[in-house]
């Protein structure tokens, strides 16, 4: 006998401050059998018209929470449905136990732009491999103004992220196939992420110049990333009591994404990191100058007038930096590589190897 699929009910209700809303109302079947009556107001009617895309999408993955036993052959299960449900239980904010704030926003992203638009309609047991592998080959993305193949890293973002959504569809027993994966190995979605080209070096003789015209807090972030490969989220992250002069090391325990503050990515990241005697003395030089030296305050808190209350309580955008600071005076310092935070990594690592 197959199971019976709720629907539920919408209808708007008027609270104190005479403000329309939606609210979904569903019969739950508690442990003695019988069903009780639930409710859940779910958002402004001005803010989900009726009829939009965006509260069906809502209302989609709202009847597959209140159907837990799963679809059966009376349902079905659209893309759109299983990512609002995806996004509610995997990308909502849990704090610690959650996902970082990067993943979550980042996933989010690829899911809107990308997946949404092309199978938003379709059934989860209509999607076939083969069909999502000829679908990602067709994608473009524009490069001043003209249009270009996109990259072979993305097209995987976009691939993990529909497994992803297709895994915790599998988890709730909305589907019980994975066709990203496949089933064995190999016979799942294939996709190249080879880079289309190769992260450019500096040599000694570039590197030297650089940092010699380099100002105080842009060398000491320079020399402070260069060594110890952190990441830009752990460079942002970094307040004055992570560092310990008197026994030179350095402790990375938060991460800033977006001016989001989370955790670094990995266990050793958490450990802490000898700090070199000169780079030290680059960080002190930075110390003597930036008007924000509490133990609290980011190593580079803002200053700009343009921050207004955040001024000097978050750190600078180290993309700002970047394209403000150290892109322009690599130009006129004749260098015309791409330089970026990565570049400093790399350039130190191959130097480490050529040595």
């Amino acid at each position: 006998m197959l199971a019976r699929y709720q629907n539920g009910c919408l209808q708007k209700t008027t609270r104190k401050d005479g403000a329309e809303r939606w609210q979904f109302r569903w019969l739950e079947k508690i442990a003695d059998g019988t069903s009780r009556e639930r409710k859940k107001t779910i958002g402004l009617v001005k803010d989900y018209p009726e009829h939009s895309k965006k509260l069906q999408d809502l209302l989609a993955g709202l009847r597959l929470n209140i159907n837990t036993d799963g679809p059966t052959k009376l349902t079905s299960v659209t893309m759109s449905a299983a990512v609002e449900h995806y996004m509610q239980h995997e990308l909502a904010d849990n704090g610690a136990e959650g996902k970082a704030y990067s993943t979550r926003n980042r996933k989010t992203l690829v899911l809107k732009r990308w997946v949404l638009p092309q199978w938003r309609n379709h059934d989860l047991r209509a999607i076939k491999t083969v069909a999502v592998e000829q679908w990602l080959k067709t994608l473009l993305t524009a490069k001043f103004g003209k249009p270009k193949p996109l990259a072979g890293g993305t097209k995987e973002k976009i691939r993990d992220a529909m497994s992803a959504v297709f895994n915790h569809a599998i988890r709730w027993e909305f589907t019980d196939t994975n066709p990203i994966t496949g089933p064995h190995k190999g016979s799942g979605v294939r996709v190249s992420g080879k880079r289309e080209r190769a992260p450019e070096i500096l040599d000694v003789e570039e590197m030297q110049l650089l940092l010699a015209s380099l100002g105080v807090r842009e060398k000491a972030m320079v020399f402070l990333d260069m060594p110890a490969g952190l990441r830009r989220g752990e460079l942002a992250g970094l307040k004055w009591e992570d560092v310990d002069f008197k026994h030179l090391h350095l402790n990375v325990s938060r991460s800033l994404v977006d001016q989001h503050v989370g955790p670094v990515k990995t266990e050793v990241s958490r450990k802490l990191m000898p700090l070199d005697e000169y780079v030290a003395r680059d960080l002190m030089a930075w110390y003597e100058q930036t008007p924000y030296k509490q133990p609290s305050d980011y190593l580079w808190a803002t200053d700009a007038n343009r921050a207004g209350s955040k001024r000097g309580k978050q750190p600078v955008w180290l993309s700002t930096v970047m394209r403000d600071h150290i892109q322009p005076l690599a130009r006129r310092l004749g260098i015309n590589k791409r330089i970026g935070w990565h570049t400093f990594r790399h350039t130190f690592s191959t130097l480490l190897k050529s040595n």
